[in-house]
């Protein structure tokens, strides 16, 4: 049984309420709002592990809860999957651009998204419980603050252990440069974007041993992503 907290937004009566019953009975401590801007005081009041939005809802769109989640500093790295009606492409995009992790369009299977948010919670469970994270050939224990690589304790200093550790949570999304800064230096941070770079070559060159590839890709025109090597 899960005991993770769920913030569900969703403005269908029917299919939030099948939705909070199918969770709950899968342990999760569910809290449900059909109203956008419900929802941004209720992530600030208790940040949940887990946000479940739909894109058309009252008050504050999805879409825009989503970007002011990705803002605020306590909610930047609380996964987001959105529900939508909406087919094409583009919205698809957007939606992902703008910070949700997965993305789901109506009709659905509860099933399914149960499925989903059961991917999703296995990745970021040991970041919950404090337990190591391991990422390809790269272990961080993140209680004693120490990086092994092959055998190999790296030495780091304190702003590339944590842009290694908000890397590791997230192995294989890309993020901008934006999104680095707010979440390694704080939403108040008033570093600038080309700070980023800077750390992203340190971490690179602290990540460096004999016959070990670079677990940093740099994506063109869109930021960086951290992969299993």
């Amino acid at each position: 049984m899960s005991s993770a907290k769920l913030l569900l937004v969703e403005d269908d009566t029917a299919l939030s309420e099948l939705l909070e019953f199918r969770f709950q009975n899968e342990g999760y401590a569910v809290r449900s709002t059909p109203d956008g801007d419900e929802a941004l005081i209720l992530a600030a009041e208790d940040v949940p592990d887990l946000i479940i939005l739909d894109w058309m809802i009252e008050g504050t769109s999805g879409i825009e809860v989503c970007r002011r989640l990705r803002r605020d500093k306590k909610t930047a790295h609380v996964p987001i999957i959105m529900l939508t009606a909406r087919e094409a492409e583009d919205d698809r995009v957007r939606g992902l651009e703008t910070g949700a992790d997965d993305y789901l369009t109506k009709p659905f299977s509860p099933r399914e998204l149960l499925a989903r948010v059961s991917a999703v919670m296995r990745r970021i469970r040991p970041v919950l419980a404090g337990e190591s994270l391991e990422v390809g050939d790269i272990k961080l224990d993140p209680v004693a603050h120490r990086v092994v690589r092959r055998g190999n304790a790296l030495q780091l200093g304190p702003t590339e252990y944590r842009l290694l550790k908000f890397f590791m949570e997230s192995p294989g999304r890309v993020f901008s440069r934006g999104q680095l800064l707010d979440g390694v230096w704080g939403t108040e941070s008033d570093i600038e974007l080309r700070t980023v770079d800077v750390h992203i070559r340190r971490l690179r060159k602290a990540l460096e041993i004999a016959n070990a590839r670079d677990p940093i890709r740099t994506v063109r025109s869109a930021g960086y992503s951290f992969e299993a090597v």
